[in-house]
């Protein structure tokens, strides 16, 4: 369906545009910081869109049926908060007058959760893109699987304003080519093809012929569009809502800093203020009489849409409610997916789920208990949707019921393909949209490809899910360059990223619970390619290893000389160092700790119970050991690697590089024969 133009009179467009323009200059200047040249560049686009084309309604940022709009070259925020401050979002212009400044609603760079009407952070270039690409397949699978032959509820567009250095980010190929073979027409894209980067003139370093580029994806591609011809903007955006079943790029030429006299086309307007002398030239130029911030009331008027915005949305609310009445079951469903709850009945669920996982006894590995976990959870959240980074048969994230998503067809799951860094960008645009728990998939080591990814997750905090297995040397002849060894504990420095290292298949179905049940942070799964013993079970080893860190097999009076702390595969070796050490008069206790970051979040009489005070203590994790020192202190002992590992079978790996119960004895009877005086 093609959306019809909302109606604008009296104003032009230019004189629209430069309110925009110089809400940008006026702000960067307060500030004397930030990014002026591309705001004022596509002030014209941004302009049309907004007021023609876009469905929102500044008075409810999380209508469900909104148009998304991203901004993915986020140092252009100050035209994002220009756009929300005119059309009537709570952004008052006091904060725009605090742009950059401590607590305002107005960052250096956009940030969901901070700013209303603000979508996504965006910043890292090219991410925003990515996300973006993520919010267009969300709706594509939503209206698959909500909307009726009589009843659109789910047909919104996903915008995003794109730059020269999105372009050249390398994510951006990864995710417009998946973008274009899923045929995601609901997205469109506008570059702002203004050449000019920091640096300078980009034809010294960028020379792609990006129309071409995006036509080999399968993209819709609209070329040559004057950026500063609303006329030729609206015709490119006519031409994008029609139904071609790809995804759209609308390139338009455009100057950046356009309207200052002297600075213009330079990339002396890209990242630094204009300074007092050209902003009153360009006032002077606009022909803008006004002083800074100040926005005549005819123009706002114009800007204003939240009545348009209420109509709009007030017309979808009585198309869903008719909805509701012919199909209550899917509407009540969309409402609870939208909201991010989960099943009235999940806590019912999961507890049976989880007491017949307390029972079982086999070896297996932990990526396998995965996939049985995702198995038992599919089959309680229809919003989780699973995938791979085109490692789905060593990952194991496909359970039985999973659906391919494909170019015509919905599903709920998604082949990335050798994408891991799109892969983890558009997860979290899918998590942003809303309607899904999604999660992907690939080995440990290749979560360095998708760093930046994950740390957007966490400070978005996202329920995006990240599946990492071969979690360690355990994974073998692959060698080296597949083996992890930093990993872990780089993922456990992310703020607000909460890993899990689980050591059977027990602990795997606890931290998978906890990662669909946590709302506010990102959740990695560390997970083993060898089977894993079942540790025995005395009681609520459940509950006390969703507290990330418990005694697993404590000291016989309960008084220990010495704490063993593990994860994952050492944990079995913790327990077989515990038995010879029993043999040799120590008392040990066994701790596991599947999840450190969780544990931290534990009160402190808790953290103490589980590691007292003036006991002796060693980590066993086959990886870096810098973390492991808060928990032991100076005086205990970290058994782990800080280099590389080498090509060959587990078996000899794991003994080659120390982790032995043997060696882990050895260093504990020297560690309590220390600190009792002995030899």
């Amino acid at each position: 369906m093609t959306a019809m133009p909302q109606m604008k009179s009296a104003l032009d467009n230019r004189t629209l545009a430069n309110a925009l323009r110089m809400l940008a200059i006026d702000a960067v200047e307060q500030a004397k910081s930030g990014h002026p040249g591309a705001p004022m560049g596509l002030a014209d686009t941004a302009e049309v869109l907004w007021n023609r084309y876009l469905k929102h309604n500044p008075a409810d940022p999380r209508w469900p049926d909104r148009d998304r709009f991203i901004l993915s070259n986020g140092h252009s925020s100050m035209l994002l908060y220009a756009l929300l401050h005119l059309s009537g979002y709570d952004l008052p212009l006091d904060e725009l007058k605090r742009f950059r400044q401590l607590h305002s609603k107005t960052p250096g760079h956009p940030e969901v959760g901070v700013t209303p009407g603000v979508e996504t952070t965006t910043g890292p270039l090219g991410q925003g893109l990515a996300n973006a690409v993520g919010m267009a397949l969300a709706e594509k699978l939503l209206a698959e699987e909500f909307n009726r032959p009589t009843h659109t509820i789910v047909n919104h567009r996903t915008f995003v304003f794109v730059g020269d250095g999105c372009l050249m980010e390398g994510i951006s190929h990864e995710v417009c080519s998946l973008a274009g073979t899923l045929g995601l027409e609901k997205l469109v894209a506008f570059y702002d093809d203004n050449g000019i980067s920091i640096d300078g003139h980009v034809r010294g370093w960028f020379t792609d012929d990006t129309p071409s580029r995006f036509e080999a994806y399968g993209w819709r591609v609209i070329r040559d569009v004057d950026g500063h011809d609303p006329a030729a903007i609206e015709s490119a955006i006519r031409t994008a809502f029609k139904t071609c079943g790809k995804p759209t790029l609308v390139c338009c030429k455009t100057v950046i800093g356009w309207g200052a006299p002297n600075k213009a086309g330079s990339h002396d307007v890209h990242g630094a203020p204009l300074g007092a002398e050209e902003v009153a030239a360009t006032r002077q130029a606009l022909g803008w009489a006004y002083a800074p911030f100040e926005i005549p009331a005819q123009i706002r008027a114009e800007w204003d849409a939240r009545r348009e915005g209420e109509r709009m949305q007030r017309k979808w609310e009585q198309r869903f409610e008719v909805y509701a009445g012919e199909y209550p079951v899917p509407a009540a469903e969309f409402r609870r997916r939208m909201a991010g709850d989960l099943p009235a009945d999940f806590d019912v669920q999961a507890n049976a789920w989880m007491t017949g996982v307390a029972r079982a006894t086999e070896a297996i590995a932990t990526r396998k208990a995965s996939q049985l976990a995702i198995e038992a959870l599919a089959s309680m959240l229809p919003e989780l949707l699973g995938g791979s980074a085109d490692l789905t048969g060593s990952n194991l994230t496909n359970w039985k019921a999973s659906r391919t998503v494909g170019r015509n067809e919905g599903g709920n799951y998604v082949h990335y393909g050798v994408r891991e860094f799109g892969m983890t960008a558009i997860i979290n645009g899918l998590a942003l949209h809303g309607g899904y728990i999604p999660f992907g998939g690939t080995f440990l080591v290749f979560s360095d490809y998708a760093r930046n990814g994950l740390r957007m997750a966490a400070l978005m905090r996202l329920r995006s899910i990240f599946v990492f297995t071969h979690d360690s040397i355990g994974l073998g002849e692959d060698g080296p360059t597949h083996q992890p060894v930093e990993h872990a504990m780089s993922l456990r420095l992310i703020p607000n990223m909460d890993v899990w290292r689980p050591c059977d298949l027990l602990e795997t179905a606890v931290s998978w619970r906890a990662a669909v049940e946590r709302r506010d942070g990102p959740t990695s799964l560390l997970l083993s390619r060898q089977n894993l013993p079942a540790q025995r079970d005395d009681g609520d080893r459940a509950g006390l290893a969703a507290r990330g860190g418990y005694v697993l097999v404590d000291a016989p009076t309960g008084e220990p000389d010495l704490v063993l702390i593990a994860t994952g595969s050492e944990v079995t070796l913790a327990i077989k160092a515990k038995e010879i050490l029993s043999g040799q008069g120590v008392s040990v206790r066994v701790v596991s700790m599947p999840s450190t970051t969780v544990f931290d979040r534990q009160d402190l009489a808790y953290r103490r119970s589980v590691l007292p005070d003036g006991v002796k203590r060693i980590a066993i994790e086959a990886g870096a050991t810098a973390l492991w020192w808060k928990y032991v202190g100076l005086d205990g002992a970290v058994i782990g690697m800080d280099g590389f590992g080498e090509s060959a079978p587990a078996s000899a790996l794991f003994p080659h590089f120390g982790f032995t119960a043997e060696r882990i004895a050895e260093t504990a009877r020297l560690l309590v024969h220390s600190a009792h005086g002995l030899s």
